[in-house]
């Protein structure tokens, strides 16, 4: 199993898995135009993809998913609240899945879990080939012990470090905005991240991408380092996410 990050923040989120000649995109916040160019410079041809799957319906996440399977020809999966919540999608095969139970799309196993995040019904997600197990946790406000429990032994974790609580209190946003962003049902800091880290890594652990930073509530090196912190690594083998171009293949 291999993966690669089409891109990952406020802007547009779109994660490429494939496993023995099934690729799925999880989430499509990007124009058609825009996914097609990523997706071309990881070599993969949008025809090929076995489906899309959605964690949530906001704009970042969902923005390009009804126009991309719709000329793409593939279908569309995504929780029934998901579903509801994305308005008019005819012309498109929708899918909805259970969150609390694991289905197959061709060679992939994926493993979905509900997570606190202020979306209709919002989940992440486990995927694997039988053989190895990469997590995948952006756009949650806090850490469940579920979420815990579906993460261990993963041998790639993408991880959401979306601010850095001082630099959220000092920035740009409204008052309203700081307390959704840093709130229950709102986005993880580095600190969860890591605390996050810190109970689930383990031997067989692979990778670790920092996912989903802010912009103005965050950098890289205050992400890399909250992570390292929890490895016990060097900051500089932690990955981070950009949102203007892709991520390259990664092997599980």
């Amino acid at each position: 199993m291999r993966f690669a990050v089409l891109g990952s923040g406020s802007r547009g989120n779109g994660l490429l898995a494939a496993a023995d000649g099934t690729r799925v995109l999880i989430d499509c916040g990007f124009s058609v135009a825009e996914a097609e160019r990523r997706l071309a410079r990881l070599g993969c041809d949008p025809a090929a993809l076995a489906a899309i799957v959605l964690t949530h319906e906001h704009g970042d996440h969902a923005r390009g998913a009804v126009a991309c399977a719709r000329r793409w020809g593939v279908p569309l999966y995504a929780s029934p609240g998901t579903l509801a919540a994305l308005g008019d999608a005819s012309g498109t095969e929708l899918r909805p899945f259970d969150i609390h139970g694991p289905f197959a799309i061709g060679a992939l196993r994926l493993e979905p879990f509900p997570v606190p995040h202020d979306a209709r019904e919002p989940c992440q997600l486990v995927l694997g080939d039988g053989d190895r197990r990469l997590g995948l946790v952006t756009d949650a406000g806090h850490v469940t012990p579920h979420m815990r429990r579906m993460l261990e032994r993963c041998h790639a974790l993408l991880l959401e470090c979306n601010h850095d609580p001082g630099l959220l209190a000092r920035g740009p946003y409204p008052g309203p905005l700081k307390a959704r962003v840093g709130g229950a049902y709102g986005h993880l800091s580095n600190a969860q991240a890591a605390g996050l880290l810190g109970e689930v890594a383990w031997d067989g652990l692979r990778h670790v991408v920092a996912m989903h930073l802010s912009e103005q509530n965050n950098t890289p090196a205050h992400a890399r380092s909250a992570l390292a912190a929890a490895l016990g690594c060097a900051p500089g083998d932690v990955l981070c996410a950009g949102q203007d171009e892709p991520l390259p293949w990664m092997a599980v």
